[in-house]
């Protein structure tokens, strides 16, 4: 056993007893309720149907990454959920949110009614996989497809990711045997998945980056190249498996996701297609939209979002790659008319240049942390109606 695996799982533990935010390991600060029930109990569980055979052949409407994502309008995260690290087996689901309550289909369902199209399940798999053999736990199978049927059968978009995995770091130390465990892990989601149609999208992996390093969120020349490697790997072992999956769009991003014009000219594309999307993920302007000390004051003159976009236009949309922010969003400071203002500017500019943005949302409202939270799954409501008329308008 590596030795970075025994810290992973001494990481997992410490931090199954906090709520982290997006894919950068922020804490927030919301605990986690007492007397939940267990997923197999909840009544957005299957029940015990046997969901390994939904979609196992559906017919797919063979498209261009470009032509799909132009179907796309704007984009919900079900963040802090399947993505956590916290519990163990199923429990791990409601193990980081304030309120534990297991997805079901009514949340996904007033996604859909809220005039969201695309559905971003944040997934992470190295607590459920055999440390030896990387075989993913089948009931963690089962309840990752469930929840993608939701979106699936909704006539969403779903994007299906690796999210908070600690067994992968770029170095070069560690590179071999992150890409014999990227390829197992891959293999088996796109095995089960291959039936599924177009709407259903993998994204190899989410924010690779120096975890702790001093040059986490900047990268370097090789962490740079190792991200790429894993690029490659992701694409070809689902590209291997056939199906579906043989023409299937997968999002690939370049190191941490980073919007940094460096990082973003580092990508290589790992294989000459037109089915390949790229994911960034920015939160901006940062001051205001992440950074919990900053200001609750947004800026209508800052250049940040102007800037984001055009760089994706140089860097990726004029030569016809296209682009999906696959995180963004504003934490709430009491500050809702800011926000609304911030979230017209940063979609009415996405709009413009055809990129669908992605909110992460965090079920999290309140308190000192990142409070990302838009729906309380727990109340089947939505905490800020002007902010979901912005994205209504916006999309009409």
């Amino acid at each position: 056993m590596k030795i970075k695996k025994i810290l992973a799982c001494t990481l997992a533990l410490t931090m199954g007893m906090v709520m982290l935010t997006s894919c950068g390991d922020k804490k927030d600060d919301s605990s986690k309720s007492s007397g939940t029930t267990s997923a197999a109990e909840n009544d957005g569980n299957s029940g015990g149907s046997d969901v390994s055979k939904t979609h196992t052949d559906d017919p797919m409407t063979v498209t261009s990454a470009k032509d799909l994502v132009a179907q796309m309008k704007c984009g919900w995260n079900l963040g802090n959920t399947l993505d956590a690290t916290g519990g163990s087996g199923l429990d791990a689901e409601v193990s980081w949110l304030p309120t534990p309550k297991y997805t079901d289909k009514t949340m996904i369902d007033m996604v859909k009614e809220a005039g969201f199209n695309v559905l971003r399940v944040p997934c992470s798999w190295g607590t459920h996989m055999d440390e030896t053999t990387y075989e993913v736990d089948g009931e963690w199978m089962d309840r990752v497809q469930e929840i993608v049927n939701y979106g699936i059968d909704n006539d969403m978009f779903v994007i299906l990711n690796t999210h908070h995995e600690e067994w992968y770091m770029p170095v070069e130390s560690d590179v071999e045997e992150d890409l014999k465990q990227l390829e197992a892990l891959w293999k088996q989601i796109a095995e089960r998945f291959k039936g599924y149609d177009e709407h259903l999208i993998f994204e190899g992996v989410n924010e690779p980056r120096l975890r702790g390093d001093g040059a986490e969120w900047t990268g370097t020349s090789e962490s740079r190249e190792i991200v790429n490697r894993y690029a490659k790997t992701f694409v070809e072992t689902v590209r291997a498996t056939g199906g579906n999956n043989a023409d299937r769009c997968l999002m690939v991003t370049p190191y941490a996701a980073s919007s940094s014009p460096t990082n973003m000219q580092a990508l290589e594309l790992p294989e000459q297609s037109d089915k390949l999307i790229v994911s960034i993920h920015a939160y901006l302007p940062y001051s205001f939209a992440l950074d919990t000390k900053g200001t609750d004051v947004y800026n209508p003159d800052d250049t940040s979002i102007k800037d984001l976009f055009s760089n994706i236009k140089t860097y990726f949309l004029d030569n016809d790659i296209p682009v999906i922010v696959g995180e963004f969003g504003s934490v709430n400071k009491d500050n809702l008319e800011d926000r609304v203002q911030c979230l017209t500017d940063y979609l009415t500019t996405a709009k413009e240049y055809g990129v669908p943005c992605v909110w992460w949302d965090n079920y999290a409202r309140v308190g000192n942390g990142e409070n990302f939270g838009l729906l309380s799954r727990g109340e089947y409501d939505w905490y800020f109606p002007e902010m979901m008329e912005v994205f209504k308008n916006t999309y009409q």
